[in-house]
């Protein structure tokens, strides 16, 4: 089986409100529910807000600054981690997900997974 990252991107800005957030994440575990029945759940995650992200940079004397690394209008808010052969039902899972949030969702394999019809990359 493929093993996929699906990210889910937060605006900047404030957190919708309660009951929306309630109906976002109840929709959401019906999608999560049904990767858990077809037996493609890895893990599942929500992130805290941007600004307790820590950016470490290697050098000499590793620098370590707040916040996100690059300044943007949207950041990672949460991920899925989810395997299936079939990259069209993983694309119906994200699309479900874009539904029920609402944000702009991104799938990508695993390196060295490839997408389908195409062969795995090497190094």
């Amino acid at each position: 089986m493929k093993t996929y990252l699906i990210s889910l991107f937060s605006p900047d800005g404030p957190v919708p409100p309660e009951a929306e957030l309630a109906r976002i994440m109840a929709d959401l575990e019906v999608v999560n529910a049904d990767i858990r029945a077809a037996g493609g759940w890895v893990f599942a995650g929500g992130l805290a807000e941007q600004a307790s992200a820590t950016v470490v940079r290697a050098g000499a004397d590793p620098l370590m600054t707040d916040g996100p690394f690059v300044e943007s209008r949207e950041h990672l808010g949460g991920l899925s981690i989810v395997q299936s052969d079939d990259y069209d039902v993983v694309l119906d899972w994200a699309t479900r997900i874009a539904k029920a949030t609402g944000l702009p969702i991104e799938v990508r394999p695993f390196q060295d997974q490839g997408r389908p019809g195409q062969a795995p990359t090497t190094q």
